[in-house]
């Protein structure tokens, strides 16, 4: 994906650039405020992204009166269902499967939008060629999205006819709202004048019914039949395989679990994962080798996180999905980081906290470089000392009886 992106996307940028200022030019795009009444977000790969992108959307529905529509890879789009902030008939799900019926999809999407009568596209993407395109092909009138400015590369030609100069110095989730302010029409120029204020960074709290709690406590019995309402405290081990240096080492996470079981007689660890990392997962059980530290891999449904997340005391995780997924619940979420940092994506919802070395090579993957890495010794994650996590998890634990 990133070759495509990089081989096709510069020159089919370049080539659709010219006909983007004359359209705007005839359309007359620069002359009139963005018209926000149907505003369609496009964020295509990042499942964390789809739940820190949230406040800045509730803000364009409250401040813009706007129809949120948004664009999301299928396999991504129950990230954007734990809010419910974008109804299902307003999201366009993108089969990215294989080359022909990515190709596909973007003619159902040109299709799409204009049924919608999209007016404006916000692309959240780090500079993706592709879904600058597809912010073009959509037809809308006003398009905004992150330019690099006077910064080096990054080259996407001039589609976007309303930049945003991303900073790579704040979160991500000051910048999505940066963006949605240059919606909102309140600065000119590339550079988000504009404050973001804490309260705008809020994340709301999914609503979690109670049969749902007593569907989980069942599942949880079923799991663990000796379970009789010990804490549970959860593990996620894994990361996503886009970027695998973000995992701590298996035999780490098993020196925490197996030191927490020792300790702590009233908990049960619940290590978590999807059906594909049942066996990563289980290779950490194995080496904590306790009856209370339990493989639930593929065991819950997504929808069921939420629901487990609420019933849990705390959950160790590497930098990856599931901890911003919690962060729409009160559970208190450690958070390992290496090679990016939490200073740009620690979970919103004020319940996370890092664990982090900030090397003098940390962040080393950024918008800069497209996410890539070649470091395979990884000693800002690596160099993360169990014994620290262990102490800090006791504490809590110990606290929160």
């Amino acid at each position: 994906m990133r070759s495509i992106d990089r081989w096709v996307g510069i020159p089919i940028c370049f080539a659709v650039s010219p006909f983007r200022w004359l359209a705007d030019r005839i359309r007359g795009a620069r002359k009139t405020a963005p018209d926000t009444s149907r505003t369609l977000f496009i964020e295509l790969s990042e499942m964390g992204s789809a739940v820190i992108v949230d406040p800045a959307m509730r803000k364009l529905q409250l401040e813009g009166n706007a129809e949120i529509y948004f664009a999301i890879f299928n396999k991504n789009y129950k990230s954007l269902e734990i809010l419910k902030t974008v109804k299902e008939e307003n999201v366009f799900k993108m089969n990215a499967d294989n080359f022909i019926s990515l190709v596909l999809d973007v003619f159902r999407f040109m299709v799409w939008c204009r049924k919608k009568k999209i007016a404006t596209v916000i692309d959240l993407e780090l500079f993706s060629r592709f879904t600058g395109l597809l912010s073009f092909f959509s037809g809308a009138r006003t398009r905004i999205g992150f330019t690099n400015f006077h910064d080096e590369g990054l080259y996407r030609g001039h589609i976007v006819n309303r930049p945003v100069r991303y900073n790579p110095h704040v979160h991500i989730g000051i910048n999505f709202v940066s963006l949605v302010n240059k919606a909102l029409d309140k600065f000119d120029n590339p550079y988000a004048t504009e404050p973001v204020h804490l309260h705008e960074l809020q994340l709301a709290r999914a609503i979690v019914p109670p049969e749902a709690i007593t569907n989980i406590n069942a599942k949880i019995k079923q799991l663990y039949p000796a379970w009789q309402s010990e804490k549970i405290v959860l593990l996620n081990a894994n990361a996503s395989d886009m970027l695998p240096q973000r995992r701590w080492p298996q035999e780490n996470f098993a020196m925490v679990a197996a030191n927490l079981l020792e300790q702590q007689n009233d908990i049960i660890i619940v290590a978590t994962g999807s059906p594909a990392e049942k066996e990563y997962v289980e290779e950490v059980v194995k080496k904590v080798n306790h009856s209370k530290c339990i493989n639930s891999s593929g065991f819950f449904s997504f929808d069921e996180l939420v629901p487990l997340y609420t019933v849990s005391t705390c959950m160790l995780t590497n930098d990856s999905g599931p901890a911003h997924f919690a962060s729409v619940t009160a559970l208190k979420v450690f958070v390992l980081f290496g090679p990016e940092t939490p200073h740009l994506y620690l979970p919103l919802g004020g319940n996370a906290e890092p664990f982090y070395l900030g090397l003098p090579c940390s962040p080393c993957v950024s918008a800069a470089n497209h996410r890539k890495t070649t470091c395979v010794t990884r000693p800002c994650i690596t160099g993360i000392q169990p014994l620290s996590v262990l102490e800090r998890l006791h504490m809590f634990i110990k606290e929160n009886k």
